[in-house]
């Protein structure tokens, strides 16, 4: 047992560490709640930090433009081949408002009982009849070719990173998640507005959801947090 610790704890300091800012100028009461919830104790290992060892991250700053990054997670199962086949099928990604879609999501969020082997949280069930937006968050939906929403995520701006509070999706084979996370990262490339692009954490994740985040090109990172 202490020689698997001993080699868990090498690994963990072998990774790549990434500073991540949180700006209150942003936003200062969400941003500081953020802060809070990002740097309070691990549920199981109280001595380390929320968010901080395995970081699921992007580091955009490699990517000088979205056809690097494509060029990146190209390749026969990578995240590129499976949102083309995707787009092959006539599926498209919008900036939407939920306002608009508040049946669809409903649908999207009752479509299965289990996600990565987890229940899911019994709110999911109870439909969300009016949503609020905030200014510093992306709201991106996958739409079908009659126009039906199928995925949609919502992501924050919080300092030099962003990261990704949602992401569901019915569950079928057209690569529509896959689709929507890659156009999230190249429209985050485009705007040149943050470093890093964050989707939880590996160590805590599924093997289906950590190959998911590894092909569309999510490493793990040792993070630190800064409020300024």
């Amino acid at each position: 047992m202490f020689l698997q610790h001993y080699n868990t704890f090498l690994e963990v300091m072998k990774l790549p560490r990434a500073r991540l800012n949180f700006s209150q100028r942003i936003d200062p009461d969400d941003i500081q709640a953020a802060y809070r919830n990002y740097t309070k104790p691990h549920p199981r290992f109280k001595i380390i930090r929320h968010k901080t060892i395995g970081a699921a991250l992007i580091d955009l700053a490699q990517f000088p433009h979205r056809e690097a990054y494509l060029e990146h997670i190209k390749g026969k199962n990578h995240g590129g081949y499976h949102a083309k086949r995707a787009r092959s099928r006539g599926y498209v990604v919008r900036d939407i408002d939920r306002n608009a879609y508040v049946d669809d999501i409903h649908d999207i969020n009752t479509s299965l009982d289990t996600r990565q082997g987890r229940p899911l949280d019994r709110k999911y069930f109870e439909k969300q009849e009016r949503f609020e937006n905030q200014g510093h968050f992306r709201y991106w939906g996958v739409l079908n070719a009659q126009g039906k929403l199928v995925a949609y995520a919502t992501l924050g701006i919080y300092g030099n990173f962003a990261s990704f509070s949602q992401m569901m999706g019915i569950r079928n084979n057209d690569g529509i998640m896959h689709l929507l996370l890659s156009e999230a990262v190249c429209q985050l490339i485009d705007a040149g507005q943050v470093r890093y692009i964050m989707y939880d954490t590996f160590f805590g994740a599924q093997p289906g959801l950590r190959h998911f985040k590894t092909i569309l090109g999510f490493r793990p990172y040792r993070a630190s947090y800064t409020l300024q």
